[in-house]
């Protein structure tokens, strides 16, 4: 058994509206010939607000890569310990009780992974497993969960935690203008969050199965140009509608699994935009209302990449949670084009425990007898 318990996540104090993201289009690219299509854009994002770890004036800035980079580096280690922190308390675990660190990123990067700084700093064990992810972009989130649930099948007892940090607003590129750059500079917001996976007790998903698919020959249609000023966001026009050829490989898995995907409890998936969210609902037949929480990470917070998924588990957690057993799929999408997908049932600690004295007691009823 393993329990994805109650995540953490944090956001920037610093924030940009739609409209100041609007105004600020409106300025700085006056004279491009497709600014009104990048507007229309943005606008049907339906982001409000976003999070971003520096004030916006410094965030237009773009002082070179090195420098961007070293700013990844001081905020990842200012801003990830105290969510970190918080998740370990929801779980009910101490640093030395994880045996593995799943922690993915794809805005910045650092050798060693922050996951060797966290174990010096933080009382991690100087065993626990390190699982950097680099590039996997907005399905990170989904496929840390699924790692660290196949570790803890692997290792059965043990525990994994689980960190996203993004801080998307650092790769902006201000000399970058195609519309896919333009509409991102609307769409992502920075984000750090953190989860345990519990190889015994805790309350949360009871990770059953989990799964990859890759849209084949789609590998360019979101990726990075890796250049001197740092990493540029391509985006292929074509993204929006890659739930038609996925929904089919989520519907698979949960059929593997002897479960229909238009009749669970609860979805949590990555959010990269509305038409994901509003695609998802058609072609897996379910209401698009199943997505409130994935819609509300967007609109409040924008697209945090590989920490969408776990901010939407996170709203669910503060909607009270689910009924005992009741089954959910969680799902994230990113470059490859890539689902990583999970399934489970919601569980607690309070009915594990019941059931773990129920069967001792019919045990001893059996050895009575």
């Amino acid at each position: 058994m393993a329990t994805l318990c109650r995540p953490t996540v944090s956001v920037p104090e610093h924030v940009i509206t739609m409209e100041q993201t609007l105004d600020l289009a409106r300025s700085v690219h006056a004279d491009h010939p497709q600014l009104d299509l990048a507007l229309r854009l943005i606008r049907n994002t339906g982001v409000e607000k976003r999070h971003i770890v520096q004030p916006i004036e410094e965030t237009l800035r773009h002082p070179g890569f090195e420098y961007r980079n070293a700013i990844y580096e001081a905020e990842a280690k200012r801003r990830v310990p105290p969510v970190v922190s918080e998740a370990l308390e929801n779980a009910g675990l101490r640093a030395s009780d994880i045996d593995a660190i799943v922690y993915v990123s794809c805005t910045g990067f650092m050798m060693p992974s922050l996951t060797a700084w966290l174990i010096n700093r933080m009382g991690f064990r100087t065993d626990c497993r390190q699982v950097p992810i680099a590039q996997l972009g907005c399905a990170a989130g989904g496929a840390a969960i699924n790692r660290a649930h196949d570790f803890c099948t692997a290792y059965p007892g043990a525990n994994a935690l689980v960190v996203a940090c993004e801080f998307c607003s650092l790769c902006y590129q201000p000399g970058d203008l195609e519309v896919g750059n333009l509409l991102s500079n609307g769409l992502f917001g920075d984000g750090v969050a953190a989860a345990v996976v519990r190889g015994t007790g805790g309350t949360g998903i009871d990770l059953q199965r989990n799964g990859s698919y890759l849209v084949p020959n789609t590998e360019d249609w979101i990726a990075y140009d890796v250049r001197s000023t740092g990493f540029h966001f391509k985006l292929d026009r074509r993204v929006p509608g890659t739930m038609e050829p996925l929904a089919p490989a989520l519907q698979e898995l949960a059929h593997q699994h002897g479960w229909d995907a238009a009749d669970l409890d609860f979805y949590i998936v990555h959010a990269g935009g509305p038409r994901i969210l509003d695609d998802l609902s058609k072609f897996l037949g379910v209401p698009a209302e199943a997505f409130r929480f994935s819609r509300a990470t967007l609109t409040e917070y924008g697209n945090i990449a590989s920490a969408v998924v776990l901010d939407a588990l996170r709203r669910l957690f503060e909607a009270g949670g689910a009924a005992d057993t009741a089954r959910g799929l969680l799902a994230g999408f990113g470059p490859g084009i890539t689902a990583e997908i999970s399934l489970g049932c919601w569980t607690s600690e309070e009915d594990q425990e019941l059931a773990e004295l129920t069967e001792a007691m019919d045990r001893e009823s059996l050895h009575v007898d």
